[in-house]
C-alpha cells in the first residue's frame, strides 16, 4: 500500500536548521528521524496519558544500538514546574548522560516545554527531538525553540530559547484527542489567521465544521499551514525582538487568566480564545479596529467550540486588579510599560506599546462582570 505523502519544512536557522516532518502514520516510518544522531544516551520523556498510548511504539522506532530510557511524568499544566523538571535532570544524571545526549519529548505542550528546557540546561545544552501528540503542540509549541516552566507568579517565566534538532508530527495521533483538547488546539490555528493571514482565516471559516469534527484531511492541512506560518516567523525573529511577538496575540490576557484561575483550571487554548477576544475588544474600544472583525472572530471561535468570554466558573475566581498585575509581569513589557498584541482587523496584528493600564483594568472589570452575569 502506498504511504501517505510526507511534508517536510525547514526552519532555516543556519547551522541550527532543522526539519519539521508531517504525515499521517509518521511514527510508523523510519524516515521520521532521518538525519538525527542517536547517541548512547537517549531519554524519552512523556506523561502518564500519552505514555500509555505511544511510548513503547516510539521506543521501538527510535534508531540506535541502545534502548532509550523512559521517564513518565504526571500529566497536566499544574505539573509544569521546576520540581517536575528536576526529575528530568535526575534521570539524565542517573544514565550518566553527556553532551552528546538526546532528549526526546513525546507529548503535548507541557511535556515539550519541560523536556526542551531540561535539554537547554543539561550541561549547558544538549539536543532534543519534538514528537508532539496534541494539535496545540503540533501547530505551536513544538516549533520555534521556546522552552519553559511555570512559577506560581506566572506562566513560562523561567525558560530558554533552545531549538529542537527535528520535529516529527504524526497527524494520525489527533484521532485519539478528546474533543475539548482538539478545540483548544484550534484556537492556536485560528490565531495564525487572525494575526497575519486573512486568507488562512477565511480557509478556517470554510473548514470549521470539518476541523472540529476531526476530519483527518482538514486537520493535516491546518497543521501544515500553521507550521509554515510559525517557521517563517521564527526564522525572521528567533528570539522575539520584533515580529515573533505577534504570535502572542491574545496570550498576555490568556496567561494571566490561566495563572490566576489556577493552572489546569482552563486549557491554554481556551484561555487564548478568550484572550484574543479581549485583545480584539480592546482594539475596537481604542478605535484601532472595526467591531465587525471582532464579531467575525467570535463567530469562528464559537464554531470551533471555544469560549469567547470568561466562563462563569472562571469569572467567579478572578479579580481584575490581580489579572492586571499578572499582565504587568509579561515578558513582552519594556521598562515597566504594558505592551500588548492588538489588531487593526483580521490578519493585521501589531505590537502596541505604552498601553494605558487603566483602560485595560476597565476592560477586565467589564469582562469579569459579564462572565458573572
Amino acid at each position: 500500500m502506498r504511504q501517505p505523502e510526507m511534508h517536510e519544512l525547514t526552519v532555516a536557522l543556519g547551522e541550527r536548521a532543522y526539519p519539521i516532518r508531517i504525515a499521517p502514520g509518521l511514527l510508523e516510518r523510519r524516515e521520521a528521524f532521518a538525519g538525527v544522531h542517536f547517541s548512547t544516551h537517549v531519554l524519552l520523556v512523556t506523561d502518564g496519558n500519552v505514555g500509555a498510548l505511544y511510548a513503547e511504539r516510539v521506543r521501538r522506532l527510535l534508531p540506535g544500538s541502545h534502548e532509550p530510557a523512559l521517564l513518565v511524568l504526571p500529566a497536566g499544566e499544574q505539573h509544569k514546574t521546576l520540581a517536575t523538571c528536576a526529575r528530568i535532570f535526575a534521570a539524565l544524571a542517573d544514565m550518566q548522560a553527556g553532551r552528546d545526549a538526546l532528549v526526546v519529548a513525546l507529548g503535548g505542550g507541557v511535556v515539550g516545554d519541560m523536556a526542551g528546557f531540561a535539554a537547554a540546561c543539561w550541561m549547558r545544552g544538549v539536543r532534543y527531538l519534538q514528537i508532539p501528540t496534541t494539535l496545540l503542540a503540533m501547530v505551536d509549541s513544538s516549533v520555534g525553540g521556546k522552552t519553559a516552566v511555570d512559577l506560581p507568579q506566572g506562566k513560562n517565566l523561567v525558560g530558554a530559547f533552545h531549538q529542537p534538532c527535528a520535529v516529527a508530527i504524526d497527524t494520525r495521533l489527533l484521532a485519539s484527542l478528546p474533543a475539548r483538547e482538539l478545540s483548544a488546539g484550534l484556537a492556536e490555528v485560528a490565531k495564525y489567521g487572525a494575526l497575519g493571514d486573512a486568507r488562512f482565516f477565511a480557509w478556517i471559516e470554510d473548514h470549521a465544521d470539518a476541523l472540529v469534527g476531526g476530519d483527518a484531511v482538514a486537520l493535516a492541512d491546518a497543521v501544515l499551514q500553521s507550521c509554515q506560518h510559525k517557521a517563517q516567523i521564527v526564522v525572521a525573529d528567533e528570539t522575539e525582538q520584533g515580529e515573533r511577538a505577534l504570535l502572542n496575540f491574545g496570550h498576555t490576557f490568556a496567561h494571566a487568566i490561566e495563572t490566576e484561575a489556577g493552572y489546569g483550571t482552563v486549557l491554554h487554548g481556551e484561555a487564548v480564545a478568550i484572550g484574543m477576544m479581549l485583545a480584539a475588544r480592546l482594539s475596537s474600544e481604542m478605535g484601532l479596529a472595526p467591531l465587525m472583525d471582532a464579531a467575525r472572530l467570535a463567530a469562528l471561535l464559537e464554531r470551533l467550540r471555544l469560549p469567547v468570554a470568561i466562563p462563569p466558573r472562571i469569572a467567579a475566581r478572578l479579580d481584575p486588579s490581580a489579572l492586571l498585575a499578572r499582565m504587568q509581569l509579561d515578558k513582552k513589557n519594556r521598562g515597566g510599560r504594558l505592551r500588548l498584541i492588538l489588531w487593526r482587523g483580521v490578519g493585521h496584528a501589531f505590537v502596541a506599546s505604552d498601553i494605558d493600564s487603566r483602560h485595560v483594568l476597565d476592560l477586565l472589570t467589564d469582562a469579569i462582570a459579564d462572565g458573572q452575569a
